[in-house]
């Protein structure tokens, strides 16, 4: 069995092309991971993969059509099946509604002819060892810790028959904890993004648990109703990545998303809030960078907003989707942005919410009256696309604040709220900092947001999870 290097497969596999265009992306990635349960690592693992999207277009007398064909592990002698595959798809498929011409190839990334960049267990060597402490200090203490910690690194090679050349390595790490108590009848719940586990404080985010721990030993029950509570950076996430991917400019500009306007168009230039939010994509941004250019590998519409396959290469900059409140662009391809009249700004795999805030969580704590402080968001659902009303579930605790102290843990909810009403309403924006979404943290894991106090927050109906 004979694999040959990525940057060789991508050049075969164009030199095979037998249509009028061809894009070929190889995917070279590795991960390593930890698991524990119990206060015990349970398992630990390196892995290595790869994967090769062939997109070959055809050009008909109605159109360019287009087919898109991956598969894992192409040995040298399954490219041609595959290239072959790809362009039978693209022969017997409509043409494209997103067509355009393949975007044409400029100078290649320095590193195109190097070997893909990997990760393996030893990004762990330092946080491991401190997990281990973490362990036993948790168990004298009486709490079980539950969690994994995860690496991986993907290295991605695109190459074009109109000349593209281009390579960009994307790390990405995160880590998850769990901490229970008292026969697990307590839990709380902490995440940390990370691009090497170098700048991961596992002793801190395991005594932050603690301390929501031992608040939650005094336990009050609270009706459904609308309270003032504080969101942290994680759930500011949870919302603020819903909004922005399910409001591209086409769903928007055919009367289908919250960004559409009354009578046609869109809410382009609308302020949406009263803080001078700004909410951004860059994939320059510090500790969130991401890859400069389109990298689609997929011909279907999805639920979350996509970038077409005929954009691939297009060169990526800061994008700032609201601008001191006001909406200032939706996500567009060019087809769409020639369909809308608006600008073209592709989808960037990162995501920046920033209204000048300086304060900590702990310092909006400290001066809330009456309030709740929501530690993380769950199960997120859409009920009303023209509103973007979302249900979901708080979960692993809500706490009371009462006179700029907590003071107890309440029941969960069922929440039901709109992203775009959360942030008109905000009356508060703590500092921005890196975090990672629970409910799409998989999906989307570059994302920086503040803390946010938020009036009247609907929390509708009383959950007995935990």
């Amino acid at each position: 069995m004979t694999v040959s290097r990525p940057q060789e497969i991508v050049e075969r596999a164009l030199a095979l092309s037998e249509t009028d265009g061809m894009v070929v992306i190889a995917d070279e990635h590795s991960s390593t991971n930890l698991r524990w349960a119990g206060n015990t690592l349970t398992t630990n693992g390196v892995t290595r993969g790869s994967q090769l999207t062939v997109i070959a277009t055809v050009r008909g007398a109605t159109g360019v059509a287009a087919g898109v064909l991956s598969r894992s592990a192409v040995r040298d002698d399954e490219l041609e099946e595959l290239v072959r595959a790809a362009e039978d798809a693209a022969r017997q498929s409509p043409p494209a509604e997103d067509a355009r011409p393949l975007v044409e190839g400029g100078e290649p990334s320095p590193d195109f002819a190097a070997p893909p960049a990997e990760t393996s267990s030893d990004v762990f060597r330092e946080f491991a060892p401190a997990l281990g402490e973490t362990f036993a200090r948790a168990a004298s203490e009486g709490r079980e810790l539950f969690g994994f910690a995860e690496h991986q690194v993907v290295s991605s090679y695109l190459g074009s028959s109109t000349g593209l050349r281009l390579r960009y390595d994307q790390p990405t790490g995160h880590l998850e904890l769990n901490a229970k108590s008292d026969g697990r009848r307590r839990s709380s719940y902490g995440n940390a993004p990370t691009r090497d586990f170098s700048d991961v404080d596992i002793a801190a985010l395991d005594a932050a648990l603690a301390q929501r721990l031992a608040w939650a030993e005094r336990t009050v029950d609270l009706p459904p109703g609308r309270y003032e509570t504080l969101l942290p950076p994680t759930s500011v996430a949870d919302l603020t990545i819903y909004q922005h991917m399910t409001t591209e400019a086409r769903r928007s500009h055919e009367g289908r998303s919250v960004f559409s306007r009354p009578g046609g168009g869109t809410r382009v230039g609308e302020r949406l809030t009263e803080l001078p939010f700004t909410l951004s994509s860059d994939p320059t941004a510090d500790g969130l960078t991401a890859t400069p250019f389109v990298l689609s590998r997929s011909s279907t519409a999805s639920f979350f907003a996509g970038n077409s396959v005929f954009d691939n290469g297009l060169p990526l900059a800061r994008t700032d989707w609201i601008a001191d409140g006001v909406l200032r662009a939706l996500p567009t391809t060019r087809h769409t942005a020639e369909l809308t009249g608006l600008p073209l700004a592709p989808v960037i795999d990162n995501l920046t919410l920033d209204a000048g805030g300086t304060r900590t969580l702990p310092e909006l704590v400290a001066d809330t009256e009456r309030g709740l402080l929501v530690t993380s968001l769950w199960y997120i659902r859409e009920v009303d696309p023209k509103n973007l009303l979302l249900t979901g579930l708080t979960r692993d605790g809500v706490l009371l604040i009462e006179k700029g102290e907590v003071v107890g843990q309440v029941n969960n909810f069922r929440f039901n709220e709109s992203p775009v009403e959360v942030l008109a309403r905000a009356t508060e924006a703590g500092r921005t900092e890196r975090t990672t979404s629970r409910e799409w943290g998989d999906y989307f894991p570059r994302v920086a947001t503040p803390a946010l106090r938020v009036p009247e927050f609907h929390m509708s109906s009383v959950s007995p999870g935990v």
